[in-house]
Parts: structure tokens; sequence; C-alpha cells
């Protein structure tokens, strides 16, 4: 059974202004980027005064949050629920895959060339980590690691990022470096810079993902 709606009809009007608003966002990014992102060009469009629409967003800023949250749940919610279902740190890669190609524009906004003079607030960084805990847990399923290197001893003394996971050394190692490779890959895809070589993307996201998996950490 449906829940009841429990806004008024202010507020309902209010949530339909502001996602036209973060839709036509997300087209100007699509064509220009974030960096060229208007707000006054976005009232332009939907036939609003500057201010009027400023009622809605403050700020520029405060409209790529909203974006980048978007973002940034909605890519967390997906490999979380992967998880849930049983995923392993081979299908998180695909998982991670499938959500960039899927959408390239709300990928590349989170991963991709930071806006400049912008700065997240704090609750971005806690969505974020939500990914990097699943990847974390993945990784520790597969042990703890053998290798020794000065890189695996700095991790041990150096795990802030890992929100107090309690992942071994070498399961951190392999989060890192799962993370790493799979973000340089799809940037590269999602810039276009494997099409002019002829080969498959998705066979050799595959290749890498099962090197990383195969090699000793």
């Amino acid at each position: 059974m449906a829940e009841p709606e429990t806004r008024t009809p202010r507020e309902r009007y209010r949530a339909q202004v502001r996602a036209e608003i973060t839709a036509h966002a997300w087209e100007q990014i699509a064509t220009a980027g974030a960096s060229a992102l208007s707000l006054n060009a976005i009232a332009k469009q939907m036939g609003l005064s500057g201010p009027a629409l400023y009622r809605y967003f403050a700020s520029r800023d405060e409209l790529i949050t909203e974006l980048i949250r978007t973002a940034y749940r909605g890519l967390a919610d997906t490999v979380r629920t992967a998880a849930a279902d049983g995923a392993d740190l081979a299908a998180l890669a695909h998982t991670v895959r499938g959500w960039a190609l899927a959408d390239p524009q709300r990928y590349l906004l989170i991963y991709g060339t930071p806006v400049p003079g912008y700065q997240a607030p704090e609750d971005i960084t806690d969505i974020s980590s939500e990914i990097m805990t699943v990847l974390l847990d993945a990784c520790a399923a597969l042990g703890p690691g053998t290798r020794t290197t000065p890189f695996s001893r700095h991790l041990a003394e150096h795990r802030d990022w890992a929100s107090g996971h309690p992942a071994p050394p070498g399961a951190l190692h392999r989060a890192l470096a799962f993370w790493t490779r799979l973000h340089g890959l799809l940037s590269l895809e999602l810039a276009g810079h494997f099409a002019p070589m002829g080969f498959d993307p998705a066979l050799f996201f595959a290749a890498e993902v099962e090197e990383l998996l195969t090699e000793d950490v």
C-alpha cells in the first residue's frame, strides 16, 4: 500500500520546481561540464527570474551539492544492494561500471575533474565512505593477504580513510588498488580514450579486475 502524501501543496510544488532545476542542471553539465553550470541560464530556460530561482537554490554551490549528493547516494545504494545480494569484489566492480555507463555525467561529476572553487560539505564524504566500506568488506572477505610491503606497513598506521574498518593491511591495500584501478579505467573509457584503440573496453575491464583479484597483497 502506498504511503499517504504528507506534504502540503506548497511543499510539493517546491519539490517539483527543484526537480526541474536539477534536470536542467544535468543537461547543462552534459553539454558544457559542471564548471559552466549557470543558475541564470537555468532560470531563463524555465521562464523564471534569477531571484525567483534563487529561492529554490541559494547558490550555484548549493545546486552542485544537491547534484553530487544525489549521484553519490545513487552509487552507494547500488553497491550496497549488490553486496546485500551476495556480490563479491569482481561483481561489485562490474556493478560500478554498469552504473557509470548508464549515467556518465553523474559518474564524472563525482569522480572527474573537480569543479573549480567548490568545496563539498561533510555529509558528501560520509556517503562516499559508505561505498568504500562495501569495498573493504569485499576485500576483507578475500583474506588478510600475505605480502608485507612498505606501503602495507604504512597503511597499518594511516587508516583514517577507512573509517575505523577492521580490515587488515592487506585488505586495505587491495581496496585502494581496486578503487584507483577501477576509476582509472572508467575515467579513460568514459572520456572516449579507448575508442580509437579498437579493443573491447568491457573485456579489458574484466581482465584488469581478474588480475587484481589474483595479485598477492
